[in-house]
């Protein structure tokens, strides 16, 4: 899942959504600077990645995308799960979509000292072109592969797959409706067992 989905995911903790968004910019022991409940949300990112790129439905997408975009299949099923997680988000939280992501780049600004020097170099871009919001549109989407192939090293051709989603949306919105479910509750587990309570959204 990309950021919107590990946002989401994060529920109402603070610290929990700042590990979980900046989970892909660390490695290995370098999250043990960070509060407890941060290195939470980063062990949580990495918990629904392993969980995400294992899981069969998301390998049904993963395979139409192969024979053109090899490994780089994953990071584009991941935006494109972003995308219906935006486009249909009155379906799963009951604040308008706009406004979450407001409050979002507020949190997260607050907090910007304690960010990895990769994210703070990221979140202006990202505010700037309100990429949280416009996954919810295929010129979003578009714009996030652009960059994004812009900077791979290797001709990953991530700049045309808004094509490859257009052509098999009902398929990966499919996909996406039936796994969904499955990472929630992944989701649910894992903070009970971890927090000791479960986020209210999950009950």
């Amino acid at each position: 899942m990309n950021f919107l989905a590990h946002i989401y995911l994060s529920g109402d903790s603070v610290p929990i959504t700042i590990g979980n968004f900046i989970g892909d910019f660390l490695r290995g022991d370098k999250m043990e600077r960070f509060d407890l409940e941060i290195q939470k949300g980063i062990r949580l990112h990495r918990s629904i990645d392993l969980f995400t790129d294992s899981h069969d439905v998301v390998m049904r997408s993963k395979k139409r995308l192969w024979n053109k975009y090899r490994h780089f299949s994953g990071v584009i099923v991941d935006i494109y799960y972003d995308h219906y997680l935006a486009k249909n988000w009155h379906q799963f939280s009951n604040v308008p979509l706009h406004e979450y992501i407001d409050d979002f780049y507020k949190m997260i600004q607050a907090h910007e000292h304690i960010l990895p020097q990769k994210v703070t170099q990221i979140l202006p871009h990202m505010m700037r072109k309100n990429w949280l919001l416009n996954y919810a549109n295929f010129e979003g989407i578009d714009d996030v592969m652009q960059g994004m192939s812009r900077r791979t090293k290797h001709d990953s051709k991530m700049e045309e797959s808004v094509k490859e989603l257009k052509e098999g949306y009902e398929e990966f919105e499919g996909d996406f409706f039936e796994f969904f479910p499955d990472l929630e509750q992944h989701v649910e587990g894992y903070l009970a067992e971890h927090q000791g309570a479960v986020d209210s959204r999950f009950k």
